[in-house]
């Protein structure tokens, strides 16, 4: 009977220490070496500490500040330990009402914008936890946080340029616009 265990054990051991330490040793210390920044989070730091990461979404509900898309983790918006979408398919009345409240929230705290509401603003991403808005989203909103802080539309704008992302490779997905350090820039620009 030992003759038959033993080769199952040694290998479970062998595969446990290549597969459980060794690879991940590798991977870890090859990421770190090569990519640090991004191995460790993507973390944005000001002052020196930490206010975020560039790749989980933040929940700004003040009007002086760009909104991002609404999360769908739960309980608590953009907790990178609950990703996941509604699963709210578009016949759903529970989509509809979740959509009509994000609608009427934008347009309460900008009464006078009656400019059509860009979807990536009511509507939320499959991880829940997206960090951009669409370049027309970001624009749907200017008015709103140039006014409250007091600052030109144009200069606003200018921001909203300069931290609009192009497509990856030119080719694959959207421009974007990342909400956390487009309105670290704003506060950065008082």
């Amino acid at each position: 009977m030992l003759k038959e265990i033993r080769p199952a054990v040694v290998s479970f051991l062998l595969l446990t220490l290549l597969t459980g330490i060794a690879y991940p040793l590798l991977v870890t210390g090859i990421s770190q070496a090569t990519m640090s920044a991004k191995a460790n989070g993507s973390l944005i730091v000001k002052d020196g500490k930490p206010v975020g990461s560039s790749l989980i979404g933040q929940s700004f509900s003040d009007p002086k500040y760009f909104w991002g898309r609404p999360s769908a983790t739960g309980p608590v918006a953009n907790n990178a330990a609950a990703s996941s979408g509604s699963n709210l398919g578009p016949t759903n009345p529970a989509l509809l009402d979740a959509v009509k409240g994000r609608v009427q929230a934008l347009r309460d705290a900008d009464p006078g914008n009656t400019q059509p509401v860009p979807v990536d603003l009511v509507t939320a991403s499959a991880s829940g936890l997206d960090p951009h808005i669409s370049p027309a989203a970001a624009e749907y909103q200017l008015a709103r946080v140039a006014r409250l802080r007091g600052l030109m539309p144009e200069a606003i704008h200018k921001l909203v340029a300069e931290h609009t992302e192009g497509r990856q490779f030119g080719i694959l997905g959207e421009p974007r616009v990342n909400v956390l350090e487009l309105n670290l820039a704003l506060d950065a620009a008082r």
